[in-house]
């Protein structure tokens, strides 16, 4: 399949390409130009996870991947479940979060990581990605101790958990962490202006796994069908999911999901007080404020990298734009939301507890809803324990990453001290 960057449309690339340089030409993201529809639906929900996963990836990446290594790399990347979590006769929780570092985003890191290695041969890379939280510690250990690949994880310091930052600033090796004095969308910014440097670019092997990489989000698509495998035949058309979102790389690929023909009747765009993107939808106006520190700090994200994606998919007429709406949910009923769930019987965390909210608001009596579960509750610790008035115990691989020192460099938000950063 080959993918045009969304900024350049007369560079146009293969999987392999796409997967290898992250962002092209003037910081454009690749995309397909049309996404494949699929047939038989219903059969391929039959399918156990890692068959039905086969025939999900195949179409985008046959070309640079032959079927006996994408039938190894996909038994290498999902080996842990996306389990659906009854919270009322109504609505559900699509819990994304165990997998290795207790996030979503080991799915896409994961999957990554074996593509590039594929790819790679002897080639040096350096990965370099910025992160609000779960994206560090996915990466990180997706990458820990592959050959000839070296990772710099960027982070705004002081602006997320300590036990997000544990989960990546604790490895060796092969895994360098910086911390940035300023917000998320400054390690972003930092990272484009790197891949503006052509010359740093081809010194150092530069490439991203960030979810603009493209890889990443393919392997997204996945767990969307997983959900839908999980409900009744008869439910699936009527069911509405909720995406906590924030750099829109998961709701983008529950889009592209929907338009392989995945029966999902609608989605909503669930944010905090980082809205750029409910208010863009109600009022047509592209106008991100200043990033806003939250409760649900991996969604503190105000120039949202993979909208332009949406977009694209929206006005080329794959996706009908009226299948999406947005929420923002303020802090205060973001931690009314975590209690209510809680009295449910439902342990969550903020993030998910933003996406549900976004979902009461607009179920109707016949739709059945879905909302992500994106991480685990232990990696908000404190903050789920100050709101619900519990004490929380932490899973394994919390517990041991808190007891080890902290690696990270702090790293002023300056593209030249970053350039020599790298190229040292």
């Amino acid at each position: 399949m080959q993918l045009n960057n969304l900024k350049d449309p007369q560079q146009v690339v293969d999987f392999a390409t796409a997967v290898k340089t992250g962002l092209g030409k003037q910081q454009g993201l690749f995309f397909p130009a049309k996404i494949p529809t699929l047939t038989g639906i219903n059969h391929l929900l039959s399918m156990n996870t890692q068959s039905r996963n086969f025939h999900l990836l195949r179409p985008f990446v046959h070309e640079n991947i032959d079927d006996e290594a994408l039938h190894r790399i996909i038994g290498q990347t999902f080996t842990f479940p996306a389990r659906m979590q009854t919270v009322n006769a109504q609505v559900s929780c699509l819990e994304l979060f165990h997998g290795p570092t207790l996030a979503f985003k080991d799915f896409g890191a994961r999957f990554m990581a074996q593509c590039l290695q594929h790819f790679a041969g002897n080639e040096k890379i350096t990965i370099l990605t910025a992160t609000s939280g779960d994206t560090g510690a996915a990466v990180a250990h997706a990458f820990h101790g592959l050959d000839n690949i070296e990772v710099v994880i960027l982070f705004p310091h002081g602006k997320i958990s300590e036990l997000q930052q544990k989960m990546f600033t604790t490895l060796s090796g092969n895994i360098r962490t910086l911390a940035v004095d300023g917000a998320f969308d400054d390690c972003q910014k930092l990272v484009k202006q790197c891949f503006d440097d052509p010359d740093l670019v081809q010194a150092v092997g530069l490439n991203s796994a960030n979810s603009i990489n493209v890889s990443r989000l393919f392997a997204q698509i996945c767990y969307y069908f997983d959900a839908l495998a999980q409900l009744p035949v008869h439910r699936r058309e009527q069911t509405v999911v909720a995406v906590p979102s924030g750099n829109f790389g998961n709701l983008c690929a529950g889009i592209i999901a929907k338009t392989m023909g995945l029966p999902i009747k609608r989605f909503i765009a669930s944010t905090n007080l980082n809205d750029t993107v409910p208010r863009y939808l109600q009022d047509g106006v592209w106008a991100p404020n200043a990033t806003v520190e939250t409760l649900s700090n991996a969604m503190d994200v105000s120039k949202p990298n993979n909208w332009p994606r949406i977009e694209y998919l929206i006005e080329s007429g794959q996706f009908d734009r009226r299948l999406l709406s947005g929420l923002a949910v303020d802090e205060n009923t973001t931690a009314d939301t975590l209690q209510d769930l809680y009295r449910q019987g439902y342990l969550s965390e903020p993030h998910a507890a933003v996406a549900y909210q976004g979902l009461v608001d607009s179920l109707t009596d016949d739709e059945l809803g879905i909302f992500l579960g994106t991480a685990h509750p232990a990696k908000f610790k404190s903050t789920v324990e100050a709101i619900l008035g519990i004490e929380l115990p932490l899973p394994e691989a919390i517990a041991e990453c808190a007891k080890l020192p902290d690696l990270s460099t702090r790293l002023a938000p300056d593209f030249k001290a970053l350039r020599r950063y790298l190229k040292s």
